[in-house]
């Protein structure tokens, strides 16, 4: 009767596995170094341009959406305190998560899936190499380190971008803008801005891997595996994010 639920358990339990797996392998040796320097530019190197666009860009249009309902109340001068707020808190992490997760949880999985159907993995064991060790630990490892670094960027970016328009269409002068974002930034936004982006990394990292590592069926198992990996990806980001939302706002 309950044999719908099989499946789905027996996966949490496969992750559960996988995710202890890694982070045993963490600490232990050999470090394939190497891997993790390729990894960290792919996923970080390579994510740059469409996190320094996204974060631009949301940076603009908050500003714009917020000084139209500020400007009735004669709070224009306020614009910065929540658009670093807003990005710095929430909007930055998640949608810095989402890009990566949808740019690298998708490679991951791809380029595992691919190892598997070609049998690759199974020789790498047959050699005597620890599959977890050397494909899935990197970019854990890259993924956790590049991932907040990311952030930090994309709130950056999202903070020059309000202030752009900040400056040409509300005439607000720098020291008005920055001083108001500035002030707004308490100890818990910026730590709440740094874990979260450090949680999604890891699992951003291991659903991909995890993804990749199960796949069968060839090339069509492949693209089935992708779209698993950056669905269940955006899917656990948003609902991550809600649960440390929910103990932030309640240690303030």
């Amino acid at each position: 009767m309950l044999d719908f639920l099989k499946s789905p358990i027996e996966a949490l339990q496969d992750f559960y596995i996988l995710t202890g797996r890694a982070l045993k392998s963490v600490v232990r040796p050999p470090h394939y170094i190497d891997d993790i320097f390729l990894q960290m530019d792919i996923i970080g190197v390579g994510s740059l341009p469409i996190i320094i666009l996204t974060g631009f860009f949301s940076g603009v249009v908050i500003t714009m959406q917020m000084s139209r309902a500020l400007s009735q109340y004669g709070a224009t001068g306020q614009v910065g305190m929540i658009v670093c707020i807003t990005l710095v808190r929430e909007l930055g992490p998640v949608l810095t998560a989402l890009l990566v997760a949808g740019r690298n949880a998708s490679g991951i999985a791809s380029e595992l899936g691919s190892m598997k159907v070609t049998e690759q993995i199974d020789a790498m064991r047959a050699l005597g190499t620890d599959p977890i060790q050397k494909l899935v630990v990197p970019r854990l490892v890259a993924t956790c380190t590049m991932l907040p670094c990311l952030t930090v960027i994309s709130d950056f970016v999202g903070l020059l971008g309000g202030y752009l328009i900040a400056s040409l269409q509300l005439g607000l002068s720098g020291s008005q803008y920055w001083t108001a974002a500035y002030q707004a930034l308490a100890y818990n936004d910026i730590v709440q801005g740094l874990l979260k982006p450090f949680v999604f990394a890891f699992i951003i990292s291991l659903v991909g891997c995890f993804y990749g590592l199960r796949t069968t069926g060839g090339t069509q198992g492949v693209g089935l595996a992708t779209t698993k990996a950056v669905v269940s990806a955006s899917v656990w980001i948003f609902v991550i994010t809600s649960l440390l939302t929910r103990i932030f706002v309640n240690l303030h």
